[in-house]
Formats: structure tokens, sequence, C-alpha cells
């Protein structure tokens, strides 16, 4: 059995387990933290059968698949910023735009052009385009806004697509799909650990006033569980012991900052969820906010390690 399909037998049998858990436990003791784990265990079959989907199946439908993810997640972010201005939305459609040349980039595997490619050309366009508008009012705050969306929603997740683009080097046969899983398995279950350690023994909170949910108890806990489990798994990688450890401390740290970040922008909004595209449990951006930081940080960890 390939280290791929080992990967997918356990996301698949982690999920059944979890399925089947809190489906027992509700029926024993119902309240609103096992129904909200049910909520979750859904999602994560979403999300789960993306990308495992997006690993086993051709490469540029797997390309054309992260592209509309970055198309939903962008459109979502669009949508509920406030104050928006109606002269940015004829904006919008270079960002927009920016999503299939990203992916193009990433797909040729153009390492240098895709590096650039948003934050410096589309983040000097998108400015450049607003000011022959002529509408200077609130200019400042659509400047910096839009260029944020694309590098949250765009650039970040594109990273994930270019893994699969990576050549092949010397001993490490998985290859991009399994860098794929790794990454992207360890992201989801961190915010799984954080929250069970969270909810089982969280008392001291972060920074309540951004995600009063988040203990140092459930930070710490997932972050050592994450590393546990980047060790075990790193037959999906090149990764020696050492490296798998200091990535699985990677991803744990990234993934929280990616989450908190989108929960201050849900804050500022007034919003629960950016979206209602997975039923029960919010949209595509409250489930890949955590990718979006952890994405690119685990990219460019691996490309300046082996590539």
């Amino acid at each position: 059995m390939s280290p791929v399909i080992q990967m997918v037998v356990v996301i698949l049998g982690v999920l059944v387990f979890a399925t089947i858990l809190f489906w027992i436990w509700n029926k024993i003791q119902p309240s609103a933290q096992v129904s909200e784990m049910m909520l979750r265990t859904k999602s994560w079959w979403v999300m789960a059968t993306i990308f495992v989907s997006a690993a086993l199946v051709h490469p540029l439908i797997s390309f054309a698949a992260f592209a509309f993810l970055s198309f939903v997640a962008l459109r979502e972010l669009s949508s509920i910023s406030k104050n928006a201005r109606s002269e940015d939305r004829s904006v919008l459609f270079w960002a927009y735009l920016a999503i299939p040349i990203q992916y193009y980039l990433a797909y040729v595997g153009w390492h240098d052009a895709f590096v650039i490619f948003i934050p410096v050309f589309m983040f000097t366009l998108i400015p450049f385009i607003l000011v022959i508008k002529g509408h200077t009012q609130d200019i400042a705050r659509s400047m910096s806004v839009i260029p944020t969306h694309l590098m949250l929603t765009v650039f970040s997740i594109s990273h994930l697509a270019y893994l699969l683009a990576l050549p092949d080097i010397k001993g490490f046969e998985v290859g991009g799909r399994g860098l794929l899983l790794y990454v992207v398995f360890l992201t989801e279950m961190n915010d799984v650990f954080q929250f069970t350690w969270g909810k089982l023994t969280g008392r001291h909170k972060i920074i309540e006033k951004v995600s009063p949910n988040k203990t140092w108890e459930g930070f710490i806990g997932g972050l050592l569980s994450t590393i546990t489990a980047a060790y075990f798994l790193r037959f999906l990688t090149p990764f020696s012991p050492l490296i798998a450890l200091l990535c699985g401390l990677l991803i744990a740290c990234a993934g929280f900052v990616g989450d908190i970040i989108v929960s201050a922008i849900k804050r500022d909004f007034g919003l629960k969820d950016t979206g209602t595209v997975i039923k029960g449990h919010g949209g595509i951006l409250d489930r890949i906010d955590s990718l979006a930081i952890s994405a690119p940080f685990f990219f460019y960890f691996v490309y300046q390690l082996y590539y």
C-alpha cells in the first residue's frame, strides 16, 4: 500500500471514529458542546473529500479545484467587507482575474513569477486602478483591504496547489501529493486538538477580545498533539525525525495565527461565520483560515530545505 493510500485510510478512519463517537456521546449525554462537535465533524468530511480528491485525481483537476476554492473564499471575504465603496466593485474584477493567473504559475512551476505576482504586481496594480478612477474618499482603506483579501484567499492557498507541481527528488517517491495531505491533515487536526483540549482543560484565555474560546491549555495541548502527529506521519515527507518535529511546531503555530486573524476579521464585521457554503458550519474561509497561514509557511520550509 502506497504512503498516500495509507494516509487516506488514516483520514477516513479518524473521521469515521469521530462520527460514531460523537453520535453515541450525543445519545448518552446531549449537550451544546457535543452538537458543535458533530457539526464540525460534518464539515471535516466535506474538507477531507476536497483535499483527498485533490491528492488522488489528475493534477489539472486538482489545480482547478484549488482555484475554485480560492474564488469562493475571496467572494466570501469580499461580500462581508463592511463599508465597501461602489468604486471597489469593478476593481474586484482584477482581483478575481488574478486567480487563474496565480494558479497557472503554480501549475507550470514558475516559482519566481509565482512568488511575486500577487505580493508585488497585484499589490501595485490594484492601488493604481483605484487611483485612476479619481475617487479618493476612503481610498487608503481599499488599497489595503483588497490586496489583503488576495493574500489570504489566493496567494496563501495557491501554495497547496504548488506542492503538486514540485519536481521529484531522489529517494522521495510520494512527492507533492504526500506533502499536500501532510500539511492539510496536520493543520486541520491542530484545530481539532486545540478545540478538544480547550474544551476539556481550558481555563486561561489567550486573546479573549478576539477569540474568547482560545485558551493556553488548548493551544499547548494542540501544539504537542500536532508535533506528535507530525512525527508519526513523516512517511509522507522526506523529513528526518527532527525536521518532522520542527515542522509540526511550525504548522501548529502558523495554523493558530491563521485562525485568530480570520476570527479578528469576523469580529470586526460582527459575524460568526464568513458564509453558509458548508451547511451548519459556516463558509469555506471558516474552514481554511488556519491553512491561509500554515500553507505558505510549510511550502517555503520544505522548498528551502529540499528543493
